[in-house]
């Protein structure tokens, strides 16, 4: 009976110190997987997005030139875990040596139509930089060769006495004063969620582009407009939208129309690619003090042609996107511009606005416009970071006025 108590203890001890160690050991794994899930909450904003998303059932699609790789210094990156430093994230970000050849094969078919079509009847005869031209070189380019200014009553054929009562007759840069830091926001899906809108709300003039509301998307894009940039299509095929929509009865409002290649004021009013005109009159006799000025044709190919000098193959023979002329406006008035999700964040997505769900990558790298190659430009004249370009999608460039040249 002694040797059998004797067991009964020894086994009832060993009982316990299993039960012991068992208790030990889970609570060390809870607490293991609790740094691991912080480890990655803290690391969650440094994951890659897919610009060529993988399709099921299939390999990822190549390697795609127009991303390249960096190191985020973020400090949250930076996670001690056991003393051991870890890796640098790389982010990918806009690639400044983008080719036509990251374009998927239907945007490479969409190219070559529109190289056939040469709609402009465009024939560029000017230099192509072998070598490439520095930031500040390129600044002087377009501060030298790009005309800025607006129609104005003493342009022929807008010289009459009709035209008279409807064109302003203040200097848009007397209408705008001195502008130091700029915003442009825009229309991209990818700035949905983005949180940026006080940001963008704190610059001295903000410019929008087309129809793209502010109402109901504050959070991310801002309320403050100073400067519109709208289309003649959107004023001719919307025009009753366009005459009564009160997001267009504020700021200053810049009118383009695509024009032939390098032809003269009257040669365009002759053959405007949208008939905008009498649009335009029935606007200003509706609204007779809203600031509606009409761009100069000459801009659009004289940066074209820019944007063809620095490219090393054939870009598009069609008008630069509003939002690169918008771009390059917004640098002749400002000190500084910072462009929003012109340059693809981290949110890159095939939605082409934050205020519909229209699905196209054309919207992101161009069909019809040479949208691919103003992207290398803005990117290779960004004064900012990677990083605000891969979380913000954030470009900051210098005024063309600070360019010594």
């Amino acid at each position: 009976m002694v040797h059998v108590s004797l067991f009964r203890k020894w086994v009832f001890g060993i009982l316990i110190f299993i039960l012991v160690l068992t208790v030990c050991l889970w609570k060390e794994t809870r607490k293991g997987i609790y740094m691991s899930i912080k480890i990655e909450s803290q690391t969650d904003h440094l994951q890659l997005w897919k610009w060529i998303k993988t399709k099921s059932g299939m390999g990822q699609n190549k390697a795609v030139n127009g991303i390249g790789n960096v190191t985020l210094s973020n400090e949250k990156s930076q996670v001690k875990f056991n003393n051991i430093e870890p890796k640098p994230k790389e982010i990918k970000v806009w690639n400044k040596y983008s080719s036509s050849q990251i374009l998927s094969h239907k945007l490479q078919m969409e190219r070559k139509h529109y190289l056939n079509l040469n709609k402009y009847h465009v024939k560029y005869t000017g230099p192509k930089n072998t070598a490439i031209l520095s930031p500040e070189q390129m600044l002087c380019q377009l501060q030298k060769k790009v005309d800025f200014r607006m129609i104005t009553a003493s342009d022929a054929p807008f010289n009459t006495p009709e035209w008279e009562t409807y064109l302003p007759k203040t200097n848009i840069s007397v209408e705008l004063g001195k502008l130091g830091r700029c915003a442009v926001v825009s229309s991209a899906g990818s700035i949905k969620d983005s949180h940026l809108g006080a940001e963008i709300d704190n610059h001295d003039a903000v410019l929008r582009f087309n129809g793209a509301p502010t109402k109901g998307f504050q959070v991310d894009v801002g309320d403050k407009t100073t400067i519109r940039l709208v289309n003649s299509q959107l004023i001719t095929v919307e025009e009753k939208k366009f005459v009564s929509d009160v997001q267009f009865n504020f700021g200053i409002i810049i009118l383009w129309d695509p024009a032939p290649y390098h032809a003269s004021i009257y040669e365009w009013f002759q053959k405007p690619d949208y008939h905008f005109f009498e649009s335009y009159k029935h606007y200003r006799k509706r609204h007779p003090k809203q600031p509606f000025y009409i761009l100069n044709p000459k801009m659009q190919w004289q940066l074209w042609d820019i944007l063809q000098e620095n490219s090393p193959e054939d870009i598009q023979p069609n008008p630069p996107s509003s939002g690169m002329l918008g771009i390059v406006l917004m640098m002749h008035f400002c000190d500084e511009v910072n462009v929003y999700e012109f340059l693809p964040s981290k949110r890159q997505t095939d939605i082409c606005h934050y205020y519909q769900n229209t699905l196209d990558e054309a919207c992101t790298l161009g069909a019809y416009h040479p949208q691919l190659f103003e992207k290398n430009m803005v990117k290779h004249l960004n004064q900012g970071t990677d990083e605000d370009v891969y979380n913000y999608g954030k470009v900051t460039l210098p005024g063309l006025r600070r360019a010594q040249c």
